[in-house]
């Protein structure tokens, strides 16, 4: 669907991505549980606009080498497999740590837009991640029209994980976040799913 290969598999990597707590989930938690739906939103608006920065760079250094190296393209699909096994390992092996919310007097959504957008930018392993990410749902002939409906999916499901995290389930993100064996059966799960999804992904690439 949409030339997109492995399209099935392409949604729900993108959803158990949305799943893994990280620091945009965090900055968007932390928004909405210091100053309401409008802060949380509006970090919701940050984070989708510092992944589409690195989405669009992504795609225009995979564009450029999709048409100039094709053999280069496919061993980056290999190397997208590899990454995204490796990054199920280590959420597999790493420790999961509750989440500190602290009082703090309630901010604009602006504000909180702004900070969100800072932290989303000054994660570089969010590039490195598109870069791993999507080759290995495209062919190398593959049309700028697909790029965008690539961008276009992960955009509009982060948005609306995102969005549903602030509007309604906040409370609940926020009790699960506390609790050390919840966080740990989720990041296990995740961790579980990504090393499958890269062993597969790598066989259909062979």
């Amino acid at each position: 669907m949409f030339e997109i290969q492995n399209y099935a598999s392409f949604i729900a990597a993108i959803v158990v991505f949305q799943l893994i707590p990280g620091p945009g989930t965090l900055a968007i938690l932390n928004a909405t549980a210091r100053s309401g739906v409008g802060a949380g939103l509006g970090a919701v608006g940050g984070t989708l606009l510092g992944d589409l920065v690195y989405m669009l760079a992504a795609l225009a250094g995979l564009a450029a080498l999709m048409n100039a190296h094709p053999a280069l393209f496919q061993g980056l699909q290999w190397f997208g497999a590899a990454y995204l096994a490796w990054i199920g390992v280590q959420l597999l092996r790493q420790p999961v740590a509750g989440a500190d919310v602290e009082a703090a007097p309630r901010q604009s959504g602006w504000r909180y837009f702004r900070q969100a957008f800072a932290v989303s930018l000054t994660n570089p392993k969010v590039m490195l991640f598109f870069v791993a990410f999507f080759p290995l749902f495209l062919h190398a002939d593959a049309a700028p029209l697909t790029l965008a409906a690539m961008v276009a999916h992960v955009t509009l499901l982060s948005l609306l994980y995102q969005a549903g995290l602030v509007l309604i389930g906040n409370r609940v993100a926020r009790k699960l976040s506390l609790l050390p064996g919840a966080r740990r059966l989720a990041t296990r799960l995740a961790g579980v799913a990504l090393l499958a999804f890269g062993i597969k992904l790598a066989l259909n690439n062979r």
